[in-house]
């Protein structure tokens, strides 16, 4: 039976975070939907987030055009690195959620690496 695109999406981000859970470093995971981005930098016990940024936040989208294109996604970008730098975490995993790595993640974990965090 043909699985759905979501369903192996789920699937290829469950392997990956497994991956990461058993580095034990911090991951800086990525969501995107139609309309917005969001990142998260989570501790490496995974209790807690340390750091987040998203299109919603009025900061970042002040000077965008669009909530979901390249734009926007590098200011994310480098508003998770800036913000998670400031609490002192410089090294993470990346987690892209199963998401190709193309377009507006890739944007995303370009900036992010720009802006100091390192991956």
């Amino acid at each position: 039976m043909n699985k759905g695109k979501n369903e192996s999406r789920l699937r290829r981000a469950r392997k990956n975070r497994a991956r990461i859970r058993r580095s034990g470093v911090a991951r800086l995971t990525v969501h995107r939907s139609g309309r917005h981005l969001y990142a998260q930098v989570i501790a490496p016990d995974g209790d807690h987030t340390v750091a987040a940024a998203s299109t919603l936040q009025k900061d970042l989208r002040s000077g965008l055009e669009g909530t979901c294109n390249v734009e926007a996604a590098k200011a994310v970008g480098k508003a998770i690195a800036e913000r998670s730098l400031a609490v002192g975490v410089e090294g993470v995993a990346f987690d892209r959620s199963g998401f190709k790595y193309h377009g507006r993640i890739k944007a995303l974990a370009d900036a992010a690496r720009e802006a100091g965090l390192k991956f």
